[in-house]
C-alpha cells in the first residue's frame, strides 16, 4: 500500500473491520488503566472538565494540568496532572470508576482505538485511519462486543471531540510554523494564544472588555452563540488567532 509509510511501525488501519472490546466495573482489570497516567488534554477536553466540574478553566489549569515541553517545538504542551502516588492515579478516579464519565478526555474516549490524520498536502481534503491498541494489562479485548470503528464513535460520542480536535491540529501546526515574531517561547504573543486556546473563560473576559466580536463581520446568530457557548467561543478564538498571527482567517474585519 502507497500509504503504509504513515502508519505507525507494527500497525494496520482497521478500515471498516470489526473488533472486540468492552470495559465495566466487573472486569478483573477495571481502573488500570487510570493509573500511571501520561495524558495530554485538548482545548475541547479543557471545556468539558472545567464545565463538568463547575470550575474557571483557569482554577482547572492550576490544579489538574502541567505545561510540558512536548513535540511541537514552538508552543507547549498540556498534560493531566496526576495524583503523587505511587499509582500515579487520574485525580479523577473515584472507588467506582472515572467521576467525570461522561466528560472524559479524547484519549480516554478513544480506546482502545488510535487516531491518524493524513494531511499531506498532495492529498484531497483529510483522511483519517483507525489503529486498534492493546496494552497487555487490558482484558476488555477478551470480552464479546463487536464494533466498527464507525460504530465506537457513535457509541463513544467521539464525533464533536473529534471536529473539536481537528480544529486545534490546525492552529497547533500554525504554531509550529514559529509565528511569534522573534519573542521566543512565553512571550507576549504565545501567552496570549495559550490563554485563547486553554484558558476559555478568561479569554472570554478579554473578549468582552475589548468588543472583539463585534470588530468583525459575525451574523448576529453567531454573536449570540459566542457570548454563551465555550465552544463555540473556542471556535472564534482559532479563526482570531489565525487573525492575528498570520492575517488569514474566515473573520472579516468591519
Amino acid at each position: 500500500m502507497a500509504d503504509q509509510k504513515l502508519f505507525p511501525e507494527g500497525m494496520q488501519p482497521l478500515g471498516e473491520s470489526r473488533f472486540t472490546f468492552s470495559c465495566f466495573p466487573g472486569i478483573q482489570c477495571f481502573t488500570n488503566c487510570c493509573k500511571n497516567v501520561d495524558m495530554i488534554l485538548y482545548p475541547y477536553d479543557i471545556i468539558r472538565l472545567k464545565n463538568v466540574l463547575g470550575i474557571e478553566s483557569s482554577v482547572f489549569l492550576q490544579k489538574y494540568a502541567r505545561v510540558v515541553h512536548g513535540d511541537n517545538p514552538h508552543f507547549p504542551t498540556v498534560m493531566l496532572q496526576v495524583n503523587v502516588d505511587s499509582d500515579r492515579a487520574c485525580p479523577f478516579l473515584s472507588s467506582g470508576g472515572c467521576a467525570v464519565y461522561h466528560d472524559r478526555p479524547s484519549a480516554c474516549r478513544m480506546y482502545p482505538l488510535e487516531r491518524a490524520v493524513d494531511r499531506r498536502p498532495d492529498k484531497r481534503g483529510v483522511k483519517e485511519y483507525y489503529f486498534l491498541a492493546k496494552h497487555p494489562y487490558c482484558l476488555g479485548h477478551q470480552e464479546e462486543n463487536s464494533y466498527t470503528v464507525r460504530e465506537w464513535i457513535r457509541d463513544q460520542r467521539l464525533h464533536e471531540y473529534n471536529v473539536m480536535n481537528e480544529l486545534w491540529t490546525e492552529i497547533d501546526t500554525m504554531f509550529s510554523g514559529n509565528p511569534w515574531q522573534g519573542e521566543g517561547p512565553a512571550g507576549s504573543r504565545q501567552q496570549l494564544a495559550f490563554m485563547t486556546c486553554y484558558d476559555i473563560d478568561r479569554f472570554r473576559k478579554m473578549v468582552e472588555e475589548k468588543k472583539m466580536v463585534e470588530q468583525f463581520v459575525i451574523p448576529k446568530e453567531s454573536r449570540k452563540n459566542i457570548a454563551v457557548n465555550d465552544v463555540e467561543l473556542m471556535k472564534f478564538g482559532f479563526e482570531w488567532l489565525k487573525f492575528f498571527l498570520t492575517g488569514k482567517s474566515s473573520l472579516m474585519k468591519r
